[in-house]
């Protein structure tokens, strides 16, 4: 069978097997078919490997360009991955709210679409997405994911998570401080202390709060014991308490979150009576009202019972009793000459007893020197001086001396080693002077020693009448002084000239008085000066001074608000008050 070869084609050679028209059993022949195969076979194998070597460039180059494309697929996709990844626009934060607050947690955050944002607790979860899973009702989420926590606990402290649920999980953490206002949830006493005199108090007050509040002590109306107004402790401790000590004490805690918490503790002190007299002696006079008073603390609260002497007074018409808190009054009216004494309030309660004595005297107050305390004379100086009594004043006695040497004066009051008080005898010495001014229409009982005379020291009798004595150089010098015409008002008073004093020197004076029911207390010493020469004292010192201060008088004498001034030795106008009195003009 003839192998034909047709014209060629640009891609492949194909051969044929052709049978001839006079051969019938070609055709038919199925050798001649296999051969036919065979030789296509034969054929195809000889341009096979041209054709690879066409087809391999096509494919080499299509891998190129898949692998560039698949390169830049990945770059682009990371790229888009890195602009559309979930974000956090919030920072973890610290807050504080204060209990009963609305606390709100932020978390902003972007590109989130397909994940998931959660609120967790330790390991509770919150929310999830939109949903609430937490049971508690006081939360939920507000504008957008938020956490909003409603009526804030103490409870709520601690840290909250906020975290978006991607294959390694994003989180931020807020950390909630709640702030507690103070507290106070124990006193040691309960608020109320009763305690003996001589007794320790130990009170310890608690409080809580956030921040641990400071505990301070006080007092209500009045300073701590210790002095102080406050003080920085838990524990107030109070030592020998006695009445003074007791009221009400206040516990404050402060933190500085809402208002200071306060509680009060009462510390009641137990003791027998106290007793303190308003005036230890009352003056008054016959048909006058005497009042004397008693100041009475006790715990409990004591009874009091008034005394004459060992006699105790019932309430009478003239006799009336008064209380008013711890003030116990004793009121007479109509005072009788035998009314004078001493009398005793008495306080008793179950701690104790208490007594304390006053006197109702007629005797007349203890005198007031009003004297100007410098003279305007070298040598001589008008004393005078005003005494309160109820009854007239018979007579005064006047004391007076030259500092001694080392005593001080301040103001009118004497600073020295020794005491300037009549405490030694004076002593007669050879030495004479005079003093005074006699008017002639009464004598003056003048001595250095004197007795007879409450607070007077000596042990002889007075020297005698006269103004011509013998004394020491700081001996004391006493001179009586009768009132005469007797004054009947309330306040009463006396002018002395002394005279034979030193220039430029320093004295001092005391004096009494005495009406029907004796002699009074002694002044206390009244210090006087005399000018270096006549009329060069401050005019000024003078021009308030009275009509008998100014003028040279022996003894003047003068009721209430000296009116009715009686005038027993009136002299001529000395040159230097005439002078005086010119330059004040």
């Amino acid at each position: 069978m003839p192998l034909t070869k047709p014209a060629s084609s640009r891609s492949r050679t194909v051969y044929k097997f052709e049978c001839p028209s006079h051969n019938n059993n070609c055709s038919n022949n199925s050798n001649s078919g296999k051969m036919a195969a065979e030789a296509r076979t034969i054929s195809q194998r000889g341009h096979i490997h041209n054709q690879r070597q066409v087809m391999i460039l096509p494919h080499i180059l299509f891998l190129a360009i898949t692998v560039v494309s698949l390169q830049f697929d990945s770059v682009s996709a990371q790229s888009m991955m890195t602009k559309n990844e979930p974000m956090f626009i919030s920072r973890s934060e610290t807050f504080k709210f204060i209990t009963g607050e609305t606390i709100v947690l932020p978390c902003e955050v972007a590109n989130t679409d397909t994940y998931v944002v959660a609120w967790k607790r330790g390991i509770a979860i919150l929310t999830a997405g939109s949903v609430k899973v937490t049971p508690d009702p006081r939360v939920r989420l507000v504008n957008g994911f938020n956490l909003q926590i409603r009526d804030a606990l103490p409870t709520d402290a601690g840290d909250y998570i906020c975290q978006i649920a991607t294959m390694d999980p994003r989180e931020i953490t807020h950390t909630v401080e709640i702030l507690v206002p103070p507290r106070i949830h124990h006193i040691s006493t309960g608020g109320h202390l009763q305690v003996k005199k001589g007794s320790s108090v130990r009170i310890e007050c608690s409080a809580t709060g956030n921040p641990m509040p400071n505990v301070t002590w006080s007092r209500k109306n009045n300073i701590l014991p210790n002095g102080e107004e406050k003080l920085h402790s838990h524990v107030l401790s109070i030592e020998n308490v006695d009445r003074h000590k007791g009221g009400v004490y206040i516990c404050t805690a402060n933190n500085r979150v809402g208002q200071p918490a306060s509680s009060q503790v009462v510390l009641h002190v137990l003791f027998s009576p106290e007793i303190s007299v308003e005036r230890p002696v009352v003056f008054s006079g016959e048909g006058h009202e005497a009042t004397l008073v008693c100041i009475v603390h006790g715990e409990t609260q004591p009874e009091v019972i008034w005394f004459k002497d060992t006699m105790q007074l019932d309430t009478t018409e003239r006799h009336i009793m008064e209380t008013r808190g711890s003030r116990h009054t004793l009121i007479i009216r109509k005072v009788h000459p035998q009314d004078f004494g001493n009398y005793s309030c008495v306080a008793e309660n179950q701690l104790g007893k208490a007594r304390k004595t006053l006197q109702l005297s007629g005797k007349p107050n203890v005198a007031v020197f009003n004297s100007p305390p410098i003279s305007q004379y070298k040598d001589r100086y008008n004393i005078s001086w005003a005494v309160d009594s109820h009854s007239p004043i018979e007579e005064y006695k006047l004391s007076f001396r030259k500092l001694p040497q080392g005593h001080e004066v301040v103001g009118n009051a004497i600073d020295s080693p020794s005491s300037s008080s009549h405490s030694s005898s004076s002593s007669i010495s050879s030495s004479s002077q005079m003093y005074g001014s006699g008017s002639g229409l009464h004598a003056h009982r003048i001595g250095s020693n004197m007795n007879g005379f409450s607070g007077q020291p000596g042990s002889g009798t007075y020297s005698g009448y006269g103004n011509v004595m013998h004394w020491g150089h700081s001996d004391w010098r006493n001179v009586v002084l009768p009132a005469v015409p007797v004054s009947h008002h309330y306040v009463q008073g006396m002018s002395y000239m002394v005279r034979g004093l030193d220039p430029d020197q320093h004295y001092e004076a005391t004096v009494q008085s005495r009406n029907r029911y004796g002699w009074s207390d002694l002044t206390n010493s009244f210090v006087f000066s005399t000018s270096s020469n006549d009329g060069l004292v401050d005019p000024s010192t003078y021009l308030n001074l009275s009509d008998n201060e100014m003028r040279d008088l022996s003894v003047t004498f003068y009721g209430s608000s000296a009116i009715n001034r009686q005038k027993l030795g009136l002299l001529a106008l000395s040159s230097a008050t005439l002078a005086l009195s010119l330059l004040v003009a």
